[in-house]
């Protein structure tokens, strides 16, 4: 079963929600994939709020937590929702917004060589049976376009930037996550 094909770093397959928040990666070098999680509110799924928050038209007064996002220009290259659809908001050759302060393997600015991945969810909701089949799709997809992302270099947003942040939390599952690619590429 395969999710789509790349093209211009776009994913055929996905639905496109395209970002203003991403700019040219400095050396163009993807070798990274980061998986991070969001809900907006914090614990919801399935509305419509993270495409804003990625697109810049949040309307910070549809929920309270809401008015700490105000102006925040951040963004992803990829959304898996709950219920497995895969959006993308910038073309994986580009830069999202996604790391923040980060380092890996002693390099700093992980957004430069990072494709970042959010799965809807939270630290402690648990993930759906189809967001790892379609995340385990997306990135044998992405291994096959970017070949320095190896098993070694998918990582949690909190192995980057640890202190800082704990997602995807202790209910992502890794060892499932990473067998699946194991399985498909041996």
């Amino acid at each position: 079963m395969a999710i789509g094909v790349l093209d211009s770093g776009w994913l055929d397959s996905a639905r496109q929600c395209v970002s203003p928040y991403f700019n040219q990666r400095p050396e163009g070098e993807v070798s990274l994939l980061v998986v991070h999680n969001i809900s907006l509110p914090a614990g919801c799924f399935g509305l419509p709020h993270i495409d804003g928050l990625f697109q810049g038209c949040l309307d910070i007064n549809a929920d309270d937590s809401f008015a700490e996002l105000a102006g925040l220009q951040v963004s992803a290259h990829f959304l898996i929702r709950r219920d497995g659809e895969v959006v993308q908001y910038v073309s994986c050759d580009d830069r999202a917004w996604h790391a923040g302060v980060s380092s890996f393997n002693d390099r700093s600015g992980c957004n430069d060589f990072a494709i970042g991945i959010e799965m809807e969810g939270t630290d402690v909701s648990g993930y759906t049976d189809e967001q790892y089949q379609q995340l385990t799709l997306l990135t044998l997809a992405l291994m096959a376009q970017y070949p320095m992302i190896t098993l070694d270099n998918i990582v949690g947003h909190c192995d980057i930037a640890p202190g800082r942040k704990t997602d995807p939390g202790d209910s992502f599952d890794w060892p499932r996550y990473k067998q699946a690619i194991l399985t498909a590429t041996t």
